[in-house]
């Protein structure tokens, strides 16, 4: 199968001549043959500049919980901007979404901001001034965002830059960062309890926070074992330290309370965005009341221009009102497990050793083993490129999860069991071929 791509190409190479490599985030870039651009979405599917029609499963990275151009949210947003986009001052709105995400995921304050990385960047500050002190631990895989402090040891780090289990390394991912700044940074395995006490108990006196996702949201959705989270708790409340749940992925996703609800685990601040406004910048750190307090005026720096913009707050309003009221993360639980049991099936029919990761509704599957890794290290022994060769075929045929295993497959609430099934088709298909 070939797609006509001329127009989607030329568009690509356009780009190019004005933006580095033609985007606008690393994250979009799959070389100069295969880096798309995009014109409409709907629901659940895409299109691109020459008309092909892709089933969505990257869906933004994850933000796109309902579906593309979901009419309600669409709606709100419209009518909110009618009457202006951003003030020096507060909105309605905004008291209406901060009392939304108090009431779902049980967080005593909040403070709204945009992206991802100002909540991670500015929950890490509350941690510090909370409790005096300046270093941190991050997990090996995870992702937490584009400022210096977390660009560590995430997903896209060679796996043999991060040393041996008990002694890990900090790699830092990019130029530009202070080598100064590795100092304050901690990178641990996730799932290893010994591993991780150790270094608390070693550390604590000048250990502010434990930055965690709650599931590997950058490495193929691995799940926390048993005990996992259980343990940072734990610990955190032995030594002092602040526990922040990087929910930007799970919240809003895996329950209405996100990863806090699923697994019974509380943490001292979460950081939201993605879900909370199906595709539209807003984010959140929520949290006690006892932490939160220390976001006094003069005290701890915390602002931005579009914090509260209105367009974003009209989005999340919209959004988790739906969440709410309808059977969203009910319904896209039921058909993932569809989708991840039907591709288990294809896989095993084919003979191809695998194994599924995550859950229904932001999963991946690793192949070459049968044995489901447990942290970045045992995920980067699986077979990568197959699995780029699996999808890329896959998407030929009309259905678009990223090309990278590490990042999951995420569903939205369009997605409907028609699509799922013509999704196992087309799977079904790529891998015959594959075999071929």
């Amino acid at each position: 199968m070939s797609r006509n791509l001329d127009k989607t190409r030329a568009l690509y190479r356009r780009a190019a001549e004005t933006v580095p490599y033609g985007v606008n985030s690393h994250f979009r870039y799959w070389g100069p043959e295969d880096t798309m651009v995009m014109t409409r979405a709907e629901g659940p599917y895409m299109w691109d500049a020459d008309g092909n029609r892709y089933i969505d499963y990257r869906l933004g990275f994850g933000p796109v919980i309902l579906g593309h151009s979901y009419p309600a949210v669409v709606d709100r947003v419209t009518d909110a901007i009618r009457h202006g986009t951003v003030f020096a001052w507060m909105t309605p709105l905004e008291i209406e979404v901060a009392e939304s995400l108090c009431r779902m995921t049980g967080s005593e304050m909040v403070r709204l901001s945009n992206t991802g990385t100002e909540a991670t960047m500015h929950a890490l500050r509350i941690a510090r001034a909370y409790t005096g002190r300046e270093q941190f631990i991050k997990f090996e895989g995870q992702y937490h965002g584009m400022h210096d402090y977390v660009l560590f040891s995430t997903a896209s780090t060679p796996r043999g830059a991060v040393g041996c289990r008990r002694s890990p390394v900090p790699h830092c991912v990019s130029s530009g960062i202070p080598k100064a700044i590795s100092q304050y940074v901690i990178t641990l395995p996730f799932n290893d309890p010994e591993v991780l006490e150790a270094a608390v108990t070693a550390h604590w006196h000048n250990l502010a926070a434990i930055l965690v996702e709650p599931v590997l949201g950058n490495t193929a959705g691995i799940l926390p074992q048993a005990g996992w989270l259980e343990t940072l708790r734990q610990l955190c409340d032995r030594y002092g330290v602040v526990l922040i749940f990087d929910e930007v992925k799970t919240g809003f996703r895996l329950a209405k309370g996100g990863a806090q609800e699923l697994f019974g685990v509380r943490a001292d601040l979460a950081t939201y965005a993605k879900a909370m406004g199906n595709g539209f910048p807003i984010s959140a750190i929520g949290g006690s009341r006892k932490i939160m307090s220390t976001l006094q005026p003069g005290g701890i720096a915390y602002g931005g221009t579009y914090v509260g913009n209105v367009a974003g707050v009209a989005a999340a309003a919209a959004t988790l009102e739906i969440l709410e009221t309808e059977p969203v993360i009910e319904t896209i639980h039921h058909r993932g497990t569809r989708l991840m049991n039907g591709l288990d099936e294809i896989l095993s029919r084919a003979g191809i050793p695998h194994c599924m990761t995550g859950s229904p509704s932001m999963f991946s599957f690793a192949l070459g083993t049968d044995v489901p890794p447990i942290d970045f290290r045992s995920y980067a022994e699986t077979d990568e490129p197959l699995y780029h060769a699996l999808v890329m075929a896959l998407v030929e045929r009309g259905a678009m999860p990223d090309a990278d295993g590490r990042e999951p497959w995420f569903l939205s609430y369009s997605h409907t069991n028609a699509v799922i099934d013509a999704t196992l088709q087309m799977f079904e298909d790529a891998v015959l071929e594959m075999r071929r």
